[in-house]
Order: structure tokens, then sequence, then C-alpha cells
């Protein structure tokens, strides 16, 4: 019998009512979870659950919540066919491609999931999320960090909260899935194309300063101009379109320049959902590329800023950051 690591963290999935809101409460989950049919089946993997304290709102998670993940899931690499790690949706992106990066050689199931309504309510979809998370996980065909929820399972560093109230809460826009549940699970890629190359190890996240800036229309980048010091390590900027700035603002040529020069890494992403950059495409993006930013292709915001903390927690140069920035690493660009 296949064997699954259950990894509460907190979240709307195992939460109840309280006077200040929604609340997580470690006893009601624990009783919700038991009480839920399917994971009593013949068919369903074992499981031991690991409950982290405190537990926390996924607004609360940062780069100390990722390392302890991250920490979790490598102590007990060895004793379980997979992993399922129960989050809140609000930031499960951003820990699933911090995941993604910091779990080196992984070759095992790493599964998030978790719930638009809590488990204790009537019409939870917490139940099938977790069931089927189990069931991938146990069935080991998808060997990487993935992100389940509402029917289907997204490579976790191509993933981005898409709505905050529709029970498919996610999307994957520049790459397929990796399975849709249905009648049955299918999966929709090769897993052998996902075997690593090297043993696992668990690559812990330095507490870098790392920014991340969205361009808008009458931006005034001179207000930026004393947070981009060169105590900022790097920086994903949001540009337009394939990678547009606005011509006219000097001073965010300036400040860039600066930054760059004193040793941080500027990467562009597109503030479209789908796409990617093409830095010197249009003359508004020839800029960026004269100044040494990094083309972030079409990554995601969440990707693009977890594989800086990646980069820089490895002890790399700029320069060869710069490179692996644009190099795929997990499967998070399109090369």
């Amino acid at each position: 019998m296949k064997k699954i690591c259950l990894i509460y963290t907190g979240g709307t999935v195992g939460m109840v009512k309280s006077e200040e809101g929604y609340v997580p409460d470690s006893a009601r989950f624990a009783a919700e979870l038991a009480a839920i049919p399917d994971l009593h089946s013949p068919d369903a993997p074992a499981y031991d659950v690991v409950v982290f304290d405190p537990l926390l709102d996924s607004s609360d998670m940062a780069v100390h919540e990722w390392n302890k993940i991250g920490s979790a899931i490598a102590e007990r690499y060895d004793n379980y066919d997979g992993f399922v790690v129960l989050h809140g949706t609000d930031t499960m992106a951003y820990s699933a491609s911090a995941l993604s990066f910091m779990l080196e050689g992984l070759a095992k199931p790493v599964i998030f999931t978790g719930a638009q309504i809590p488990l204790y309510e009537m019409r939870s979809d917490g139940r099938d999320n977790i069931v089927t998370a189990m069931m991938i996980a146990a069935e080991g065909r998808v060997r990487e960090v993935g992100l389940y929820f509402g029917g289907k399972l997204l490579r976790g560093c191509r993933a981005t909260k898409s709505s905050s109230d529709a029970l498919e809460a996610f999307e994957s826009p520049n790459a397929p899935l990796l399975a849709e549940a249905g009648i049955r699970i299918r999966y929709l890629q090769d897993p052998d194309g996902t075997l690593p190359k090297s043993p696992f190890r668990f690559q812990p996240f330095a507490d870098v300063p790392i920014g991340v800036i969205k361009v808008f229309p009458g931006i005034q980048f001179e207000f930026f101009e004393q947070v981009m010091t060169d105590k900022l390590k790097g920086v994903v900027l949001e540009t337009f379109g394939t990678g547009n700035v606005p011509s006219s603002q000097k001073a965010l040529l300036h400040i860039i320049a600066k930054a760059h020069k004193s040793g941080s890494v500027i990467v562009a992403r597109s503030q479209c959902a789908q796409g990617q950059v093409s830095l010197g495409t249009y003359a508004t993006s020839r800029a960026l590329v004269d100044i040494g930013a990094a083309n972030g292709g079409d990554m995601t915001t969440e990707a693009a800023l977890t594989k800086l903390y990646y980069l820089f927690s490895k002890g790399l140069d700029v320069s060869q950051i710069k490179k692996l920035v644009e190099k795929n690493l997990r499967g998070e660009l399109s090369e």
C-alpha cells in the first residue's frame, strides 16, 4: 500500500468561523478529515498527518514558512511515496513555485491543494480536492510539485490564482495541465520527462531583499529610487505587453540602470496573464535590454520571484543568476 504524508499548514480548508472571521482550528480540521469516507476506502492510500504550529492564513506565508514546508518534506522524503500540502489559496501559487525550486532532484509527487469553502461547511470543495490530491500523490505519475484544485492538476511553478470565489480558482495560462480529474484521473503529460538527473536535495531560501514593481500609466518612478538601493538584490518588473515601459519616463531607466550597476538582478515579465516578454521587439522595451534586464519569458510573477530567491540562496554571482533566470529549470518557462 502506498503511504502519503499530508502536511497541513493552515488556510481555509481547516478554518472555522469566529468573531474575528475565519480562523484555523487544528482540532476541527482533524475531526473533519477523519470523517471523509473516501479516505477509509480500501483503495485509499495510507497516510500520516503533520500539523504545523502555528497554523497560518496563507497571507502570512513567507520565506520562513516555505523553508518550513520544504524541511518537513526533506526530513520525511525517504519514508513516503508522495506528499500533499494543504495550504491557503491566496498565496498557494507562490508556495508551490518556491517548493518547485527548493526541492532539487525531486522524484516524488508533492501536491498542493486546499479549499475555497472550509471542510466543516456543507458545500466544501475541500473533500474532493484532498481525496484527489491524495490519489495523485499515491499514483506517483507526477514526479514534481503540482497544484491540484477544482479538477485540474497544474505544474506548481506555472500556477496562478485567477479567482477569489470560483471553485476552479487556479489557472496555468502559459503551460498545459498535468492532469484532469473527471470520472477518472487523466494524465496529459509523459511523466518520464520529469525524472530528475540528480539526487534529491533540499535548498533552503535565504531571506534576500527582493521586490516587485508593477508599471502603470503615469507611474512616477522617482518615488522608487530610495527603494532601489544596493540592498535590493532582485526586482521583478511587471511590464506592459511584451516588455514595454513608458519611454517618456527617463527616471525609470536611470533607476534600473543604477540598480543593475549596484548588483541587482532585474527580471522583466508581462502583466498579461498569457504570452511572454520579448525584450527589444518594440522600441519601448529596447532600453531594458540596454541596461541589462533579464528576460522573464512567460514565467508567472510567482515563479519569477521565487526563482530569484532560489538562485540568490545558492550563492551564485549576478552574471550566473541573470543567465539562469532566462533558463528553464523546472518547467517554469518556455525557452
